[in-house]
Order: C-alpha cells, then sequence, then structure tokens
C-alpha cells in the first residue's frame, strides 16, 4: 500500500510556507507564483501555527469586507489542522480528506512540515494504485489461462 512518504518521493518535499504576520496579499502572492492551493503558516521556530487555502479566503474574507492588505494571515488561517505522518497510507488520507472534507493535509515529523499532500496527489496516487492492481490481474489471468489451455 503506498504511502504520504511515497507520494512526497514522487512530487517533491518543498514546504510552501509563511509566518502568522505575513499580510493576505503577501500569501496570494506567493501562492499564485508557486501555483498552489494552500501554504502552510508556521512560527519561526518552523512549527506549524496553520495553513492558509483559496478556501479560507473566499468564505472569511470577502464575506467580512476585509482587505487583503491590511488583514494577516493569522486572522483569518485555518488553526485547528489535520495532519498525516510519513507512513499514514493514501487510503487513509483519501477516507480523512472525505470524512473531514478537507484539501490539503500538512506532512508532519513532530511538530515540522516536511510536506503537503493535496487530494489531487492522493487521488493520483490512488490511481496508480488501482493501475498497479489491473496489471496484476491481467498477468494473472493471462497465467491461468495458459496454465488451463495448456500452453505453459
Amino acid at each position: 500500500m503506498e504511502t504520504v512518504k511515497d507520494i512526497l518521493a514522487a512530487k517533491g518535499h518543498e514546504v510552501i510556507s509563511l509566518g502568522p504576520d505575513a499580510t493576505l496579499l503577501e500569501a496570494l502572492e506567493m501562492m499564485a507564483e508557486k501555483n498552489v492551493g494552500a501554504v502552510l503558516v508556521v512560527d519561526a521556530q518552523g512549527a506549524l501555527q496553520g495553513i492558509f487555502s483559496e478556501r479560507d479566503f473566499t468564505r472569511k474574507i470577502i464575506i467580512r469586507g476585509r482587505t487583503i492588505e491590511a488583514t494577516k494571515v493569522r486572522e483569518i488561517m485555518t488553526s485547528r489542522v489535520l495532519y498525516v505522518g510519513l507512513e499514514t497510507t493514501t487510503t487513509d488520507c483519501m477516507n480523512l480528506m472525505t470524512d473531514k472534507r478537507v484539501r490539503h493535509l500538512p506532512v508532519l515529523q513532530g511538530d515540522k512540515p516536511v510536506g503537503l499532500v493535496s487530494i489531487g496527489d492522493v487521488v493520483k496516487a490512488l490511481l496508480r494504485q488501482q493501475e498497479l492492481l489491473i496489471s496484476r490481474q491481467a498477468s494473472e489471468i493471462g497465467q491461468l489461462e495458459r496454465y488451463t489451455t495448456g500452453s505453459l
């Protein structure tokens, strides 16, 4: 079974993060530059403090009439962050994301982020697993057919 460690080995361990006192404008510029839907919020020691996502922005800024130049990330970030470890399976990630309706899961070692997996990363990993399973099953079926027809 594939794990978060496998996902990060394929996509990389880059952690896109900023401090809690960054403005929303800075966060949005970073997200646009890196082409990501969320950034991790870390303190000066690198410990996870929260996550700021496009969803946080659309639900908490526009509706409340705040400005992106004056509002700090800490004011609207999600501070109760669900996270996973390197050994968490892709199936467990999918279940957690589906049950809790989140699109991003920070990957922690201790209290420090070592990566971030998105729903897209998890879906790709699960599809790879399905493709491998189908390929193995097709191979086994071929072997059984050859055996039963005596062509082995």
